[in-house]
């Protein structure tokens, strides 16, 4: 089990993180015994920089660790967080950037820190863990797709039980963060700087926790920089989350562009959303055979009702031959839904016994839990996928 550090030029400040973690670990104010101290450091240590550190030395410190003491997670705790200062973290890779008045994250993220050097320390050879990756897609607007990303990852996480992380790939118009009320210092645009040069440190610069237990990494706040997030980056930071999460669940812009291709293409699990409406149908039947058509394996795919009790002359055996498959998950219809939606609570968490709730609660246990973490790489279709 690793030790922390904390470093602040102020003592007192130094000493505060200290408490408001624990009361465990050696505070330093001074740069001369910082650096000695390094030379002291195991690889399963933790260095957290306090506020009063000037941000350009902050970040010295940080690149002179990762040459001296690779293994060691630094965490910047500030007084002001900006966009220019997440960029800066991600390209240095800072394990994470805490406001000094969220000591609760902060201590969070030291636990984790430690935890993780502790579960890196030699252990018996065992086969590398690939989590699972769960897209929830729908060709057509409003059918309620990122209802159920959300609260499918909200049932996956069971309150901290499991490690998953939902992200939102709806790139320009993405509501992940509005329905689950998170308030982001970062997005997946932030990662756009480092190219293909992301590993475990910087993506977890990119999350945000969830009180319910589970992480996110939400869509750009601008639209305009939707076109940044290149598929490769999205391909490859699925496959660093995957390494990193038993779930990751995509939810994805209503189209087949080449950022939603990127993430069917390494996905375990594709979850189709359709309503029982015949235009709903019509695209479903289009989505179904653009997938199949672009190499995409039947086994995967899974289809998912919504508004299942909806009387409207279309039963759910007209849904399932439209599709070609079985309906693998029944949602019924509820004014509380967007009741929930808006209040940014998700109804799995805020009523669990609700008819709602237990129809996705049942899609989760029959249908992605059953899968559980891999530890194979999945079998992909990129040829065929993307040209």
């Amino acid at each position: 089990m690793g030790a922390a550090v904390f470093f602040d030029p102020h003592p007192p400040v130094g000493a505060a993180l200290c408490v408001e973690t624990g009361g465990a670990g050696t505070v330093l104010s001074e740069v001369a015994d910082l650096h000695e101290h390094l030379g002291q450091m195991s690889d399963e240590d933790t260095l957290v920089l306090g506020p009063d550190l000037d941000e350009r030395a902050a970040f010295d410190v940080t690149r002179l660790v990762r040459t001296q003491r690779p293994g060691v997670e630094v965490i910047l705790v500030r007084r002001e967080i900006t966009t220019p200062l997440l960029q800066e973290a991600l390209r240095t890779r800072l394990a994470a950037v805490i406001d000094h008045q969220d000591p609760l994250q902060l201590r969070a993220e030291l636990k984790r820190s430690l935890g993780r050097a502790a579960s890196a320390e030699p252990a018996a050879p065992s086969p590398a863990r690939r989590g699972r990756v769960l897209t929830v897609f729908a060709a057509k607007g409003g059918s309620g797709k990122t209802m159920l990303a959300v609260n499918l990852a909200a049932v996956l996480a069971d309150h901290g039980q499991r490690q998953v992380c939902i992200v939102d790939l709806d790139l320009a118009f993405g509501d992940v963060a509005i329905a689950m009320q998170l308030f982001p210092a970062h997005t997946i645009a932030d990662a756009v700087p480092l190219g293909g040069e992301i590993d475990a440190s910087a993506v977890t610069a990119l999350l945000t926790q969830h009180s319910a237990g589970l992480s996110a990494i939400v869509a750009p706040t601008e639209p305009s920089v939707a076109e940044s997030v290149s598929p490769r980056l999205i391909s490859h930071l699925l496959d660093v989350l995957r390494a990193e999460f038993d779930y990751v669940v995509v939810d994805t812009a209503a189209a087949f562009d080449d950022q939603v291709l990127a993430a069917l293409d390494v996905s375990d699990l594709i979850t189709l959303v359709v309503t029982p409406d015949v235009p709903a149908l019509k695209t479903l039947k289009i989505t179904v055979e653009t997938l199949l058509e672009l190499g995409c394996p039947q086994e995967r795919l899974r289809l998912v009702l919504n508004r299942s009790d909806a009387r409207v002359g279309i039963s759910h055996a007209e849904v399932a031959k439209t599709a070609l498959m079985p309906l693998a998950g029944l949602v019924p219809s509820s004014r509380d839904v967007p009741s929930s939606v808006n209040r940014g609570v998700p109804i799995v968490l805020d009523d669990p016994r609700h008819p709602v709730s237990e129809g996705i609660t049942q899609f989760a246990r029959s249908e992605v839990l059953g899968l559980g973490p891999d530890l194979a790489r999945p079998r992909r279709v990129r040829r065929r996928f993307r040209p």
